[in-house]
């Protein structure tokens, strides 16, 4: 039997086969004429007659024609699993080569996919951030409203200084007027007590004497 491909084979094992393949053939008789031929050979040494020794010479010669058209026979067919031996030994290479080729692109190919999605998924991101960002003014506009405010602040800053300062004054004038209340309220109330002084009977007879 012949070695797989891709498999070296020993010495040893190559001779073994050859000397099979020699002796055997390809399984068409050989061993029988080989047999048939060692039987002619003891028949042409016993031979009695030229005659039958020439018969026996003959039949030797064709034997031996045949079994060296089986051995080159043979010999072609090895030589031709040699050289496809060789040539599944070329292919197998070839496609381990392939193979490993293959796992390369595959590699790459994969290392491509996680840059593609980094790439979607930043571009995603930008597209979300870029639609937030349509949603806000831009920065002149921005700055505008900014000032706009400012001064807004600083008006409103000024009206809140004029109110606190006429609330000052109104509390001034406002503790101005309890004052003056109070003070007439004491005044009315010292006069109301010499009016009574002036009604009462003491009072009247004083008044009385003293004319």
């Amino acid at each position: 039997m012949f070695a797989r491909p891709g498999a070296a084979m020993s010495v040893t094992d190559d001779e073994v086969i050859r000397k099979r393949l020699l002796i055997d053939g390809d399984g068409a008789g050989d061993d029988r004429r080989i047999n048939l031929l060692l039987k002619s050979f003891i028949k042409w040494c016993n031979s009695g007659s030229q005659e039958e020794g020439y018969s026996q010479h003959q039949r030797m010669l064709g034997t031996l024609g045949q079994c060296e058209f089986s051995m080159g026979k043979t010999l072609l067919v090895y030589d031709m699993n040699l050289r496809e031996m060789l040539n599944y030994e070329k292919i197998s290479k070839d496609i381990e080569s392939n193979i490993a080729a293959a796992h390369d692109k595959i590699s790459e190919c994969k290392k491509q996919i996680l840059q593609a999605k980094r790439i979607r998924k930043n571009r995603q991101e930008y597209d979300a951030l870029a639609k937030v960002i349509q949603q806000h003014p831009d920065r002149h506009e921005t700055l505008q409203q900014l000032e706009a405010l400012g001064k807004e602040l600083e008006h409103l800053s000024h009206i809140k200084e004029s109110v606190e300062d006429k609330l000052e004054l109104r509390r001034k004038q406002f503790h101005v007027l309890l004052s003056t209340i109070h003070e007439l309220q004491q005044t009315l109330e010292s006069d109301e007590k010499l009016s009574e002084g002036e009604d009462s009977p003491e009072t009247r007879m004083e008044m009385q004497n003293g004319h």
